[in-house]
């Protein structure tokens, strides 16, 4: 029989306004995410996601990136997903205003360009 403990913390708020947002139900990729000081691979809220979820519903959503044809951006991960034991089920942001200053990495001006549904806000 397998065991898994999980300690539960406070959740990382990323929104400005916590009463005006769009979330998709995604499944977030475990790909080329290193784990952490306990053996965790944990994708954190805020985390600018791509991939092609949001025309495909099979997708894995991934880190977003850039090129020169711009961002592939599609949202913003809602929530801290652990995927030590694979992909897992998470939520993307399309549409709200967000904190910059609770984003794990600060945007790139592709980023907010790609993702035109949502205000980034200080």
């Amino acid at each position: 029989m397998k065991f898994i403990e999980t300690q539960y913390g406070n959740k990382t708020e990323i929104l400005k306004f916590p009463d005006h947002y769009v979330n998709l139900a995604i499944t977030v990729s475990d790909e080329g995410i290193t784990a952490n000081a306990e053996g965790k691979k944990i994708v954190a809220a805020g985390t600018i996601l791509g991939g092609g979820v949001l025309e495909d519903d099979n997708a894995l959503a991934v880190k977003a990136s850039t090129d020169e044809n711009g961002s592939n951006a599609e949202g913003i991960l809602f929530n801290d997903v652990d995927v030590t034991h694979g992909p897992a089920s998470g939520a993307l942001l399309i549409h709200g205003f967000v904190a910059l200053d609770k984003l794990p990495k600060a945007p790139t001006k592709e980023d907010k360009a790609a993702l035109k549904q949502i205000t980034f806000l200080k």
